[in-house]
C-alpha cells in the first residue's frame, strides 16, 4: 500500500532544527490533530504516485495518534517534537507552508510487533538538507522505545534517493513486488530489524546491553 519516500531526495545530516529553505528555520513538531489533517492530505496527493482517499489518512492519524509527527518552520524559535508520535510534519518557517511530512503506524503481524512507514515527503526545494532522515529517524526511535522488533516500507524500485536514505539507516531489501503501484513500477520491500537482546543473559545485563545498542544505533 505504501508510496514511502517516493519523493525524497539524497540526505545530509539530520538536525534537530536548522535553516530551511528560503531562509527559513525547519523545526519538527507532533501531529496535533485535525487542523493538520489537510497539510498532510495536500503534501503526499500533490508528490506520491499512490492516490488516497481521506479515509486513509484518518485510518493512521486517528487509530495511531500517538504515532503521528509533524515537522514545523520557524524563524525566531525552535520547538522540538514530543517523541511519542510517529508521523511527522516540516514547515518552511518563513510562510508557514507544511514542507515534509512521514505518516507511520505499529501493530501485531503474524507474531511480530512491526512498525510500518506508510507515507514520507519533503518538497523538492527542501531537499538534501536531512529533513526526509530526521523524519524517518523520529519515527524509527518511537517505533524502538515501543517495543517494535522490526519495521518495514515500500518504495519504488526506480526512487534511488529513497533506496540510498533507507539503505543508510540500515533498511535492507526483503523482497520485490512486481507492479505493485498503480502506475505500474515495482516496489521493493524494505525492512529494518532491531537488535534483540540473548535470552540467555541476567536481566541487568540485558538492560546494559540494550543501553549500549541505543547509544551506538545510526537511528537514535
Amino acid at each position: 500500500m505504501s508510496a514511502a519516500a517516493t519523493s525524497c531526495g539524497a540526505p545530509s545530516p539530520p538536525p534537530a532544527s536548522g535553516t530551511g529553505g528560503e531562509g527559513g528555520e525547519i523545526t519538527y513538531v507532533s501531529y496535533g490533530g485535525e487542523q493538520h489533517l489537510p497539510l498532510v492530505m495536500s503534501l503526499v496527493d500533490a508528490e506520491l504516485s499512490e492516490p488516497y482517499s481521506i479515509f486513509t489518512y484518518r485510518y493512521f492519524v486517528y487509530l495511531w495518534p500517538q504515532l503521528t509527527f509533524l515537522v514545523r518552520a520557524r524563524i525566531l524559535s525552535s520547538l522540538p517534537a514530543p517523541e511519542s508520535r510517529c508521523a511527522c510534519q516540516a514547515f518552511d518557517a518563513k510562510d508557514g507552508k507544511c514542507v515534509g511530512t512521514v505518516v507511520c503506524k505499529m501493530g501485531e503481524h503474524r507474531g511480530t510487533f512491526r512498525g510500518y512507514i506508510a507515507m514520507l515527503v519533503v518538497l523538492k526545494p527542501y531537499r538534501g538538507r536531512g529533513i526526509a532522515t530526521e523524519l524517518v529517524t523520529r519515527s524509527i526511535r518511537v517505533m524502538m522505545e515501543s517495543g517494535c522488533e522490526e519495521v518495514t516500507l515500500e518504495a519504488e524500485v526506480t526512487n534511488n534517493g529513497a533506496l540510498a536514505l533507507y539503505g543508510r539507516l540500515g533498511f535492507i531489501r526483503a523482497k520485490r513486488l512486481y507492479r505493485y503501484y498503480l502506475n505500474g513500477v515495482d516496489a521493493f520491500r524494505l525492512k529494518l530489524l532491531f537488535p534483540r537482546p540473548d535470552p540467555g543473559l541476567p536481566p541487568m545485563m540485558i538492560g546494559s546491553e540494550r543501553d549500549d545498542q541505543q547509544i551506538d544505533s545510526p537511528y537514535l
